[in-house]
């Protein structure tokens, strides 16, 4: 069984899903970075471009927001009519036949903004409840993957086949399975509601506007996480919990008994034994138990990861221990993806082997302990060197974009220039000076590092610059200093010279 454990305070609020005694999945959310996925807007069209079949829309966020031509529902357009001829002209890409500047639109956030790119959006708008999902502009009916029963996916569609309202679509989710048609059609009528109450506020605003706001995290913990092997959900703060209460009224309420106020010292996170350490969730490289280990690094268009043997050496062949190796990264490599929430494209480099059977059971196993993610995967074979390329849905940010920054040391580089580098950089420049500085005395300050090279293994070249052009060096730690800083202090007549140099 599992627990749902929701730590909140007025900064941020965190939740965490305890699977067998293990933290499963991690997520977290701070008011003044509260996202945007599945907000609607009433958002206005500031700019069409033809080419890419994808228009600006201003939706009231700092930047304009993107939406593309496949993401457009021509039922929400102001010429329903039209169906049939706006569909096509999408197809063909004739969109600035189908948007216009100064155009009012609702449109819903399907991505966040990242960088320098807006939010993505939809006009296929969805609302999500806890068994349903509502698509009011689809006219589609479709079932989980994970509901593999036939006869219970019969009778799932049987259900909202009686109670929904023509055109309209609807998506039963996996937590549906088993729930009663009662269930069923009281969350209908509440999206329906919901639906309908939407609408209306956006013909009475002005674009561009916020017309629904997504649930915070508290709730859609709730809506999403409380699957039937949940045993309880328990929560430190007393008015999260009441909210919580009100909430599964209208979505849940024979769960209300799960529902359970922690009151501590100690604090929950605490109490469980989970109390989370960043570095851990954000590490680069994650050991494996029988010694080898996988490196995880995220880049602006994938994330890589490559499998290692480390100091796993095994007891069979080599065959063997590879295969073991990479049995092993699989599982926890798609523990990693759920734990971080990293999505997009990524790319997995297992060990090399030679069996085909082996590479089979490798990709069999990575697709087996992926059915666990509530995210959509799709996955590629390995390939003959050993590479699966896969994709997960991202909606939200990962565990990255949450709670890391860009480095100010290394302007987000990732590395900084070796000591090595740094030393020889300084003594080009001290050769460049030379002709300069012929019998006098050079202060050099730089940072602790960079002065133990250059007093050390680098000793020889810089008295070899030093007695080709008369000059002598004093090398000064500065503890303050980057390793990449340093400063040229020469010493005059009537004292000390400063001279700043930046890195190059």
């Amino acid at each position: 069984m599992s627990e749902l454990l929701i730590n909140f305070a007025p900064y941020e609020t965190r939740v965490a899903l305890i699977e067998n005694g293990s933290l499963a999945e991690f997520h977290l959310e701070r008011p003044r970075e509260r996202g945007h996925v599945g907000n609607i807007y009433k958002g206005r069209v500031v700019r069409v471009l033809p080419g890419m079949r994808a228009a600006f829309i201003e939706i009231g966020l700092s930047r304009t927001a993107f939406l593309y031509g496949g993401d457009i529902s021509p039922r929400l357009l102001e010429s329903e009519e039209l169906f049939g001829e706006v569909l096509s002209q999408i197809h063909l890409g004739s969109i600035e036949d189908v948007l216009k500047r100064g155009q009012e639109i609702l449109v819903q956030v399907i991505k966040e903004p990242v960088g320098n790119k807006g939010a993505r959006l939809s006009t296929n708008i969805t609302l999500p409840g806890r068994y349903l999902v509502f698509l009011p502009t689809m006219a589609h009916i479709g079932l989980s993957r994970k509901i593999t029963s036939e006869n219970e996916r019969e009778r799932l569609r049987g259900i909202v086949q009686k109670f929904r309202p023509p055109e309209t679509g609807w998506i039963v989710r996996t937590v549906a399975l088993e729930a009663s048609e009662e269930e069923i059609k009281s969350e209908m009528d509440f999206l329906l509601s919901l639906w309908q109450d939407i609408r209306q506020r956006a013909e009475r605003a002005s674009a561009p506007a916020l017309i629904y706001e997504e649930l915070d995290i508290s709730l859609r913990a709730v809506r999403d996480l409380m699957a039937r092997e949940v045993s309880s959900l328990i929560v430190d703060n007393r008015d999260v919990y009441q909210k919580i209460l009100s909430f599964m009224d209208h979505f849940a309420p024979h769960l209300k008994g799960c529902v359970k106020l922690h009151e501590g010292p100690p604090d929950l996170f605490e109490t469980y034994g989970i109390e989370i350490e960043t570095s851990r969730l954000l590490a680069r490289k994650v050991w494996l138990k029988s010694g080898g280990f996988i490196v995880l690094e995220p880049t602006e268009a994938f994330t890589a990861i490559d499998v290692n043997t480390g100091r796993y050496v095994g007891k069979a062949d080599l065959e063997e221990t590879v295969l073991r190796t990479n049995l092993e990264a699989a599982k926890e490599i798609a523990y990693q993806l759920r734990l971080r929430n990293i999505g997009g494209l990524i790319i997995i480099d297992f060990i090399d082997m030679e069996r085909p059977e082996s590479k089979e059971a490798v990709y069999k196993a990575l697709k087996e302990y992926l059915k666990r993610d509530r995210a959509k995967t799709n996955i590629r074979p390995m390939s003959e060197f050993c590479v699966v390329e896969m994709t997960r849905e991202r909606r939200r940010d990962s565990l990255y974009n949450l709670l890391t920054e860009p480095c100010p040391c290394c302007h987000g580089e990732g590395y900084t220039k070796s000591r090595r580098t740094i030393c020889y950089e300084i003594l080009r420049r001290l050769e460049k000076m030379g002709p300069h500085i012929k019998g006098k005395c050079i202060v050099l300050k730089v940072n602790p590092l960079v002065a133990e090279a250059l007093t050390g293994e680098e000793i020889e070249f810089l008295e070899q610059i030093e007695k080709t052009f008369s000059f002598e060096t004093s090398v000064i730690e500065e503890h303050e200093f980057l390793p990449w800083e340093y400063k040229f202090l020469v010493q005059e007549q009537n004292g000390l010279e400063e001279k700043v140099f930046e890195p190059s």
